[in-house]
């Protein structure tokens, strides 16, 4: 199995994921892993519409995402693995499984949450969640396209963490 890319996109699969990233990156898979996505068969509908018929979508739970993964069920596979949110990541981690690096293509702004770069927008979990994800040795970088720069928002959370009180 190869791991092109680990993506956290509020939005799943949308513009950028399939003109920006898919043209740019070579996968032939998209593993959504979301406990809310693999229960909600409309959005299930919905996200299926947007991937482009060369390349073959995967929605599943956390528990048997990271089962799959840690069994290789996927181990003939170029993979874009998407999250919705950094929760989901740090849980797939404590069931064993590894990333070197994380892009936070797009937590967008609502309520209760504050904006720190221009595509991403936290509150005091998600900064708890990349506290532990930083504490694993995880990159996180930030962009919204391939051909962007990356940015590395490690001491932006950092930053926010010390100002919310939030220990690592």
């Amino acid at each position: 199995m190869t791991i092109k890319v680990v993506r956290i996109d509020d939005r799943l699969v949308h513009g950028q994921i399939v003109q920006g990233w898919l043209k740019t990156v070579d996968v032939d898979k998209i593993l959504i892993i979301s406990d809310e996505v693999a229960n909600d068969e409309m959005q299930q509908i919905l996200l299926s519409m947007a991937v482009p018929s060369s390349v073959t979508l995967v929605i599943k739970n956390i528990k048997d995402a990271s089962y799959e993964i840690s069994n290789d069920v996927y181990e003939k596979d170029k993979l874009m693995i998407l999250f919705s949110n950094p929760q989901d990541v740090v849980k797939v981690i404590d069931n064993g499984i590894k990333f070197q690096s994380v892009n936070i293509g797009g937590m967008h702004y609502s309520h209760g949450k504050k904006q720190l770069l221009p595509n991403l927008s936290v509150d005091k979990n998600d900064i708890a969640a990349f506290l532990k994800l930083i504490g694993h040795g995880i990159e996180l970088e930030t962009r919204a396209l391939p051909q962007d720069d990356r940015y590395n928002a490690v001491m932006d959370i950092q930053k926010e963490a010390e100002i919310l009180g939030i220990k690592p």
